[in-house]
């Protein structure tokens, strides 16, 4: 109903009347209030010299957001403190324990802490972000910062902090600057949402276990209670999975771009300091924001995979909080704790390990001025005929061509577990046996690489579409292969990733991209690998056509890599604390699987090739769970990519999970099921959710979408 004809009826009601309705609608409003006033939340708990408050945090649309403080219990109730906040989709509640240990640090030091559910997730109200990093996610996240400046325990200065989704929204909301926010720490996070996360890798094509199970975490009911209700229906379960909304956007653009630091480095106008790690996939972001931020920037890149430093993954590990204080205390406190005097980059540079899982990298710490690194030195390596690598470059001539078959469901051992250009990867030679590969002769003394490595090629596709992956390789002298950097191009993204182009059969092009960012000392009497193929299957899904590429050697247009060696030198080493023993939040902790091969995150428990069928199935899967002062939940998953040679078109993955939450009298479970295929012109997409309250079905929907193909 329009304005002026509310008004129009108005003017008709005895005032008696207008005055029952005004009752009514008070009741209403108030009854309203008293139901969302309600709603469960744990109670706040004092726990080895900290307090965890539970509050609300009011949005100017009514929805509040559930906030847990973690503050000094002996606090003089006069006190004022700095606040660092972390916001997440990610449960602060089940997450009690976990974020206890981490927090108690910054606690002791003078610091409140703030764990925010982000709205639609967790305990906070609202309806589900349609998507990662929305701009209601940012917009709530100024809203929230505003708050916590201006409660009567707060200094009016507040920190951001977080790692993987926590460090993307710290550098989101630093781009958007708002007054009370004065530093952030970032670990785990980058400046390019398209390129480097996880739903496009090196812009192609990417599906994994945390994208799809990302998908029903997402929904689950709010604790303590995980009422099963039509609020719940309409807010949560039936919201648009985001993988779905993810694929229907292939190429760069606005969409990605809305939060990408990339497109406008200038925006962070407060100190900001990033950690990563080399095993991590989100590595890249540090150098470059060390060399385009203007504002003051400090980074540390050590020998993690996608963790905490101070609960290292693998060893050695550092007392990260140690330096996030000092960092903290010098742009929230006004402390002058020496961190500025120090250089602006600490690495940890890697010495040569065996592929697969290592528990403690080879390496040393050292301090660097910044970046880019000035002694930096430039040394080209060519590939030539006799599928030899040097520095030697033919000065006329054009050369030869290699060949290559396309095998699409080569590449596993270049992925690795984890499925993305992160973490260990196994031994290269079942990926090089398909692969180009260029061999140098055995060192004679080692070479130190810090950097981003340059592939340079000249290929030629016989087909409209076809990717090209490059990885640089130390081959020690018992013929083992360890992958050192790597990094894939889509080719139709050639020119531009947001204006796609398909390739010209036939046609040669020179394709120009960095590998992802390494350090490592190749040792004396080790070779270097570079190798190329067109597939790092299940990493990257397929793409549609057979085909045969070719690559130019020796010549003037001799494909080759260019590595950023850094001669040895007597620069200093940061004497960074050891971890820190944090302290055991009781009644939490984790239940047994009953299968404890699939214990764990997802992970590749088997690789099923049948050569007479040209098929290959890679089975991945994993299962968890924990308990809680108010219930048990287990977690279980299945992923399963399959392929065929003869047919790369026709891929596909499929997938199961599950959460079941153990009450008190009643069992909630919420699973789903994936689907996702191709042929040469589209994806065919189709996910089923379901909800059960004692094994009684309550809601089940399903969405199917045909996906056109967008150079994918």
């Amino acid at each position: 109903m329009s304005k002026p004809k509310i008004k129009f009826l108005w003017f008709f009601l005895t005032p008696k009347m207008r005055k029952n309705l005004l009752i009514e609608l008070t009741i209403v409003v108030l009854a309203l209030t008293a139901v969302a006033s309600n709603q469960a939340r744990l109670p706040d708990l004092t726990y080895e010299g900290i307090e965890i408050k539970e509050a609300w945090i009011p949005m100017p649309d009514g929805v509040r957001l559930a906030v847990s403080l973690f503050m000094p219990a002996d606090r003089d109730q006069s006190a004022k403190f700095p606040v660092l906040l972390e916001y997440l989709p990610y449960r602060k509640d089940e997450s009690r324990k976990g974020r206890f240990a981490v927090f108690s640090y910054f606690v002791a030091r003078g610091y409140v802490v703030a764990r925010v559910d982000i709205r639609g997730t967790g305990a906070s109200q609202g309806k589900l972000i349609e998507y990662e990093y929305t701009n209601q996610e940012l917009k709530d996240g100024e809203m929230v910062i505003d708050w916590l400046s201006k409660q009567p325990w707060s200094t009016g200065k507040v920190g951001m902090f977080g790692i993987s989704w926590g460090a993307f929204n710290s550098i989101q909301m630093a781009m958007r600057n708002p007054p009370a926010l004065k530093a952030i720490v970032a670990l785990m996070g980058t400046d390019d949402l398209f390129h480097d996360d996880v739903h496009f890798i090196d812009g192609m094509m990417h599906v994994d276990s945390y994208e799809f199970g990302q998908d029903l975490a997402n929904i689950l009911p709010a604790p303590p209670d995980y009422f099963l209700d039509e609020a719940y229906f309409r807010k949560r379960f039936d919201t648009e999975p985001w993988l779905l909304i993810y694929k229907r956007h292939q190429r760069d653009g606005q969409f990605w771009n809305r939060a990408s630091l990339n497109s406008n480095y200038s925006s962070i106008k407060i100190p900001t300091f990033v950690i990563g790690g080399w095993y991590d996939g989100y590595r890249d972001s540090v150098p470059r924001m060390l060399e385009k931020l203007e504002a003051p920037v400090k980074g540390i890149v050590g020998p993690w995979a996608h963790a905490w430093p101070h609960q290292p993954y693998p060893e050695p590990g550092i007392e990260w909080r140690h330096e996030a204080v000092r960092w903290f205390d010098y742009w929230l406190k006004g402390n002058d704790t020496g961190i500025m005097d120090e250089p602006r980059l600490a690495v940890y540079v890697r010495k040569w390990h065996p592929p697969g899982v290592v528990e403690k990298v080879p390496g040393y710490w050292r301090w660097e001025k910044g970046w880019p690194i000035d002694r930096t030195q430039k040394l080209a390596l060519y590939a030539h005929a006799d599928h030899s690598l040097s520095c030697f470059k033919s000065k006329e001539g054009n050369g030869q061509t290699h060949r290559l078959r396309y095998i699409p469901t080569v590449g596993v051992e270049a992925a690795g577990n984890v499925n993305w250009w992160g973490d260990f990867a196994w031994d290269q030679r079942g990926t090089d046996a398909y692969s180009l590969v260029y061999d140098t002769e055995p060192l004679e003394k080692d070479l130190e690489i810090l950097g981003f490595p340059r592939a340079i090629l000249y290929v030629s596709a016989d087909v409209p579409q076809a990717h090209w992956i490059v990885r640089l390789s130390d081959v020690a002298p018992d013929g083992t292969v360890t992958q050192v950097a790597g990094a894939g191009l889509n080719g139709a993204h050639r020119k531009s990733a947001e204006k796609p182009e398909a390739l010209v059969p036939g046609q040669v092009y020179k394709l120009e991209f960095d590998l992802h960012f390494t350090s490592w000392v190749f040792p004396k009497g080790h070779r270097l690998r570079l190798a190329v193929n067109n597939a790092i299957w299940p990493m990257i899904w397929p793409t549609p056509f057979a085909m045969t590429t070719t690559m130019a050697v020796d010549g003037l247009n001799a494909s080759h890599v260019v590595l950023p060696v850094i001669p040895q030198s007597e620069l200093s080493q940061p004497n960074f604390l050891p971890p820190a023993k944090d302290p055991e939040l009781p009644g939490y902790g984790a239940l047994k699987i009953d299968d404890e091969t699939i214990s764990g995150y997802a992970e590749i428990r088997r690789i099923e090739r049948n050569p007479l069928l040209f098929q290959t199935r890679i089975v991945a899967s994993g299962a968890d769970g924990s308990f809680y002062p108010w219930a048990k939940i287990k977690y279980w998953e299945k992923i399963v990519h399959e392929a065929q040679d003869n047919d790369p078109a026709r891929a596909r993955v499929t997938g199961k999970n599950r959460y079941t939450i153990e009450l008190e009298g009643r069992t909630v479970t919420v699973e789903a099921e994936l689907s996702l295929t191709s042929d040469r012109q589209n994806f065919y997409y189709k996910y089923i959710r379901r909800a059960m309250e004692n094994g009684k079905l309550i809601r089940e929907k399903t969405w199917e979408e045909i996906i056109p193909r967008d150079h994918q």
